[in-house]
């Protein structure tokens, strides 16, 4: 619980407003995301990573190898999504952000939509911690002792079962809004489909 109270966002004003260098960008990210990284020795994110980003389209073009302040929101949009959304799924909900408002276009700036969006965090941090809270309590109340079925369980089987019960119930939660958030982008991708052929029956009448 600690763990997970400790762990926050960039804040955008803290995201430089010039343009870095790959090496430089990979940089910035690796030692403003050290506490989300599993091992020290992780890499955030590596040249390789970025370059395959760009040819998927998920991030849009450097300019002359130099990349800007919304790259830099992009990319943390992408770091956040990779571990539990396929690439094309990330395409597809990240796509708005970078057609619309990407690069200074749209009727909005995309670092005051990344500050709106994490404007909720707290809240949904806190509403994460007290679910996983009440896991952990109804954990502790399975596979009892005064339950027939269980009677014969040493008190070290009886706490590694109660640890197995509380890890599926996190993993059943993050099943059910991973599918959510692949029906939500399986959406968005069909408008864009369905974009796509009216632009193409547009060109034709023409």
């Amino acid at each position: 619980m600690e763990y997970l109270q400790s762990i926050g966002h960039i804040a955008s004003d803290d995201i430089p407003n010039l343009e870095l260098y790959m090496d430089q960008l990979t940089g910035f990210m690796d030692s403003h995301l050290t506490t989300i990284k599993r091992h020290p020795e992780d890499k955030v994110l590596t040249k390789t990573m970025i370059n395959n980003y760009a040819k998927n389209k998920l991030l849009p073009p450097p300019d002359k190898k130099r990349y800007s302040r919304e790259h830099i929101l992009i990319l943390l949009f992408i770091y956040y999504y990779k571990s539990i959304l396929q690439l094309n799924d990330i395409e597809a909900i990240l796509r708005p952000l970078k057609e619309k408002y990407f690069d200074g276009h749209g009727d909005a700036k995309l670092k005051d939509i990344y500050d709106e969006i994490f404007e909720l965090e707290p809240a949904v941090k806190a509403k994460t911690l007290r679910d996983v809270s009440e896991m952990g309590v109804n954990a502790q109340e399975t596979f009892k002792e005064s339950d027939p079925r269980f009677q014969q369980l040493s008190d070290e089987d009886r706490k590694e079962l109660q640890l197995f019960l509380f890890l599926c119930e996190i993993g059943t939660d993050i099943y059910l809004k991973k599918l959510l958030m692949e029906k939500i982008a399986d959406q968005l991708h069909d408008i864009d489909l369905e974009r796509q052929a009216a632009e193409r029956a547009s060109k034709m009448k023409k």
